[in-house]
């Protein structure tokens, strides 16, 4: 049976990746920091789903987890990575806590770095396993190569997560082990009715008051109107299993405007738009 570990599976995308790649045969090294998630996904997904107890930016406890999914494996190679634990922080750049956009980029993208060489020995790096070399998949977001305000923060981190896979691809070359992006848009997932309980008042006497209030009844709109979870799944197995897969796969629900204008139009452009319905226009 082929092992994957995929990272951040209590909710969300990360379950409904686990999911998938349960019901096509895999057995999956699930992560999760509280120890009532680990026994809840034991009893949902059997006995080929074995949970990890980490926080992505404790590595010392990365590291044990990766102890512990070698001596399973037996001296087999680790099948492949995913690397989808993340959160987001928003607020305008300018009113965001230096301490809150330094914890958005270790969790979305320092960690990665950490987790990815942790397991790197299993996917290959380590030529004393035996079997083929491993893939890493990386959960980046439309965020990686669109910047919509108020979420400058995760922005950040899934531009810096492209730049960090690119890189990566081509230096793991050397091992034959791949690196694919996933990046869906807006995904229907319990996240977004935390967002619509998300406090705003604190920019009521700023210039983003009303922009603020527009930005969040536009996130949970499109967020609960979004892809079902489970497509990222079934985007990270074809990552996983395609004999030559693509380097990026990009999963946008929505029409022709929601999709491709915003890769079409020539930046000012956009940003007037984008200025005329959150309200960001200059007055006075």
């Amino acid at each position: 049976m082929q092992s994957v570990v995929v990272t951040g599976v209590s909710t969300g995308i990360g379950w409904a990746i686990t999911k998938i790649l349960i019901q096509h045969g895999f057995r999956v090294f699930g992560s999760v920091r509280k120890t009532q998630d680990a026994k809840r996904l034991s009893k949902e997904f059997g006995e080929n789903f074995v949970p990890l107890l980490f926080d992505v930016t404790d590595e010392p406890a990365i590291q044990a987890a990766a102890r512990q999914v070698r001596e399973q494996l037996d001296g087999e190679t680790l099948f492949g990575l995913v690397n989808n634990a993340g959160i987001a922080v928003p607020a305008p750049l300018m009113y965001q806590t230096t301490a809150d956009f330094r914890h958005q980029l270790e969790v979305n993208l320092v960690s990665v770095l950490t987790v990815t060489k942790a397991f790197a020995p299993l996917l290959g790096t380590d030529r004393s396993l035996r079997g083929k070399p491993g893939r890493i998949v990386n959960i980046s977001s439309t965020s990686g190569k669109f910047g919509f305000p108020f979420v400058g923060a995760y922005v950040t981190s899934k531009h810096g997560l492209e730049g960090f896979s690119e890189s990566l691809r081509r230096e793991l070359m050397i091992y034959g082990i791949d690196v694919i992006i996933v990046a869906p848009g807006s995904v229907a997932t319990p996240i977004w009715d935390k967002a619509d309980q998300v406090d705003i008042s604190v920019y009521a006497d700023t210039e983003y008051a009303e922009p603020a209030q527009r930005v969040r009844e536009f996130m949970v709109r499109n967020g609960r109107n979004g892809l079902p979870a489970e497509r990222v799944g079934e985007a990270v197995l074809r990552a996983l299993t395609t004999p030559k897969p693509r380097v990026r796969y990009a999963l946008a629900p929505g029409n022709f405007v929601i999709r491709y204008l915003p890769r079409l139009l020539p930046k000012r452009v956009l940003d007037r738009f984008i200025a005329r319905d959150l309200r960001l226009r200059r007055t006075g």
